[in-house]
């Protein structure tokens, strides 16, 4: 098995890959989920920022 070989393998693989990501992100059933999560961005709802020690909690 030559370095050819290899390198039509990881191109074939990183393709269907490729599809796989894209088929999940298009599928129907998964359409509501990305329409809910794009507005989260544009909700009213503001949340008070975190206390220092709050921010820092997780890095002890």
């Amino acid at each position: 098995m030559g370095i050819g070989e290899l390198q039509t393998i990881a191109t074939v693989s990183a393709f269907i890959a490729f599809l796989g990501v894209a088929w999940w992100a298009y599928s129907p059933k998964n359409k509501k989920r990305f329409e809910e999560d794009a507005q989260l961005a544009l909700d009213e709802e503001v949340e008070e920022p975190l206390s220092e020690e709050q921010r820092n909690k997780d890095e002890r």
